[in-house]
């Protein structure tokens, strides 16, 4: 397993790298706040609950586009950090945004009353246990957390959106994805938790979990986003969503 530092190294400029490409090849999905490739938009699924009157932290926001959707839906306070300096280049003014490591977050205890993330920083982090316990931290009691990544068992399958991509050829316990450069260096780094995986951490955190969102492919979807496609989506999940929220301590 790669290091804290190394993934975040690789990440860093990674995403520095594909920013500009990422903004052009995803306008529709960049415009607004959607949870997922498959389109679900936090304005009809409104996990976050109401959020009117709370303090909300985007983790791994990227431009912001959710961050700011929530300013524009009337969110009491919400601010978000990423660790692309390039990625928040492309943010809109008006959502207080800062660069930072998911891996060491620069709040202070019991800041936030919602934290969330769409795809955003957990899959790149080699230690998400020490990053959910630091998540935990910032929230108040009884806090939220709503989070989505890649489906768990979009792993064992390869990245192709064809036919070939229904093929099932990689481990589902294989938890660690690297690219590196002919020097060897490490310049691309994810990771992979099962769904028992994440379970397990999200309650050694101190979370309890409440929903696990699989969200449906539309039938009206027809855009093929890498490896996500009408052909895969309608046959099996390309995301899971968690929803959890944080124990209060009995005194």
């Amino acid at each position: 397993m790669t290091t804290s530092d190394t993934s975040a190294t690789a990440n860093r400029a990674w995403w520095d790298g594909d920013a500009d490409r990422y903004h052009a090849d995803h306008p529709s999905y960049l415009d607004g706040f959607h949870w997922s490739p498959e389109m679900l938009a936090e304005s009809s699924a409104r996990l976050l609950g109401d959020v009117r009157a709370l303090k909300v932290l985007e983790i791994g926001c990227g431009s912001a586009p959710c961050s700011t959707w929530l300013a524009h839906d009337g969110v009491g306070f919400v601010t978000g950090f990423d660790l692309s300096r390039e990625m928040l280049r492309h943010a809109q003014p008006g959502v207080p945004l800062v660069q930072a490591d998911a891996q060491a977050l620069p709040y202070r205890d019991a800041s936030f009353d919602v934290a969330f993330s769409a795809f955003g920083a957990f899959p790149f982090v080699a230690d998400i246990d020490q990053v959910l316990i630091d998540v935990a931290r910032v929230l108040r009691p009884g806090g939220r957390l709503v989070f989505s990544v890649n489906h768990p068992m979009r792993w064992i399958f390869p990245d192709d959106p064809g036919p070939d991509g229904l093929v099932a050829g990689i481990s589902y316990f294989e938890r660690e994805y690297l690219e590196t450069d002919d020097n060897g260096t490490v310049t691309y780094a994810e990771y992979h938790r099962t769904m028992g995986d994440w379970v397990r951490t999200l309650n050694a955190a101190g979370f309890h979990l409440d929903d696990i969102v699989e969200p449906e492919w539309p039938d009206d979807l027809d855009q093929t986003w890498g490896q996500w496609s009408p052909l895969r989506g309608r046959i099996f999940p390309g995301t899971a969503i968690f929803v959890a929220h944080l124990g209060i301590v009995e005194p």
